[in-house]
């Protein structure tokens, strides 16, 4: 098949294009996304910093399940821990996270 860019142009595209290890990162970054419970969980997060209990009782969701969702944040670096004597805190590693969720609520017209 043959392009009909031009060779510059190919060549712009070709450095755009995220390879190995960006694009990996980039795949898991967007996967904090594609979760309803992650997704549930990041908005949340985005007004306050919350504990186990507190997001299981506020999104009507199992502490198991949020415990669960809350490993896989933290293995993304999308959230940061702080603990109080025996309760962890967690909240939002970076507001950049909630700067793209809110650009997705806008891309979609809301």
């Amino acid at each position: 098949m043959e392009i009909l860019l031009d060779k510059r142009l190919q060549t712009m595209v070709d450095d755009y294009i995220p390879q190995g290890e960006i694009l990996d990162e980039l795949v898991c970054f967007f996967s904090l996304f594609s979760d309803y419970t992650r997704l549930k969980m990041i908005c949340a997060l985005a007004i306050s910093e919350m504990c186990v209990s507190d997001i299981s009782s506020l999104l009507k969701i199992n502490q198991t399940t949020v415990s669960h969702q809350l490993r896989l944040l933290k293995n993304l670096n999308a959230v940061k821990t702080r603990r109080q004597g025996k309760v962890v805190f967690y909240s939002l590693r970076n507001e950049i996270l909630n700067d793209v969720l809110l650009k997705g609520v806008e891309f979609l017209g809301y």
